[in-house]
C-alpha cells in the first residue's frame, strides 16, 4: 500500500510560479502529476520513473519541471509562468512498476486526494 499527500496548491496571478509536493510511502517506481478542471477529462501532466527519465504533456512543455528525490520518496512539481487554463486539481499517482504510458490515468495504483491550483489573470 503506497500513501501519498500532496501540498503546496494556492492562488498566483498568471505568470507566477507553484511548487508542488508530493510525500510517499512506500515502494514506488513511477510517479506522476495529473490534473483536472471542472467539467474536464481528468490530463497527466507530468512523469517521472525511479531512473529519473521524464515525459511532460505538450501543455506545460518547458514550464513545468517534475523532480524525485528518491531518498525522502517526494516528488515535486514546479510551475512556471503558470497560465488561467492550468488552474484545476493537481493530484499525485504512483505505480510500482514500469509503465509505457505514463500519462495514462489507468495505469496508476495510487493516487493522492489532490491539491487546487488557482492562476488568476
Amino acid at each position: 500500500q503506497v500513501q501519498l499527500v500532496e501540498s503546496g496548491g494556492g492562488s498566483v496571478p498568471a505568470g507566477g510560479s507553484l511548487t508542488l509536493s508530493c510525500a510517499a510511502s512506500g515502494v514506488t517506481y513511477t510517479m506522476a502529476w495529473f490534473r483536472q478542471a471542472p467539467g474536464k477529462e481528468r490530463e497527466g501532466v507530468a512523469a517521472v520513473d525511479f531512473n529519473k527519465r521524464t515525459t511532460y504533456s505538450d501543455s506545460v512543455k518547458g514550464r513545468f519541471t517534475i523532480s524525485k528525490d528518491n531518498a525522502k520518496n517526494t516528488l515535486y512539481l514546479q510551475m512556471d509562468s503558470l497560465k488561467r487554463e492550468d488552474t484545476a486539481m493537481y493530484y499525485c499517482a504512483s505505480r510500482r512498476i514500469p509503465t509505457p504510458y505514463p500519462l495514462r490515468s489507468s495505469e496508476y495504483t495510487y493516487w493522492g486526494q489532490g491539491t487546487q491550483v488557482t492562476v488568476s489573470s
